[in-house]
């Protein structure tokens, strides 16, 4: 069982079940939310149970963030076409258990930093 929560504890969720594909995301809307690249692992919504008032921005034409109202923490990302959620890994409790298996859109990362880990990167370009 994964848990977690907001900065200011507003927004808890728990997640029963597999998470799947634990990614470090380097694509121009997740650094432009987060501040820097941003890190999630995906749960089948039927698995995934929210606390408290998200707010939903729908970021793309296919695709939403959704964060606390309160502290303003990136929680979730949902594809309108998927029926899992991106789950921020940074919002987890710990221990997780979760290790990063690959680092998206690195085509797009910033240009202040290297990605200096062994993980496997994809270069696939934002859209």
């Amino acid at each position: 069982m994964l848990t977690g929560n907001c900065l200011c504890g507003e927004v808890r969720f728990t997640a029963a079940g597999v998470a799947r594909d634990p990614a470090a995301c380097h694509c121009t809307q997740c650094r432009k939310q987060s501040g820097h690249y941003w890190a999630a692992v995906q749960i089948d919504d039927d698995k995934l149970r929210i606390e408290g008032q998200v707010k939903w921005f729908q970021s793309s034409p296919t695709a939403k963030r959704g964060f606390c109202p309160n502290c303003g923490s990136f929680l979730f990302w949902k594809s309108d076409a998927d029926t899992d959620t991106g789950v921020s890994l940074g919002s987890m409790n710990v221990p997780t258990g979760l290790t990063l298996q690959r680092h998206i859109f690195t085509a797009d990362k910033g240009d202040y930093y290297e990605i200096a880990d062994q993980v496997r990167q994809e270069e696939q370009e934002d859209e």
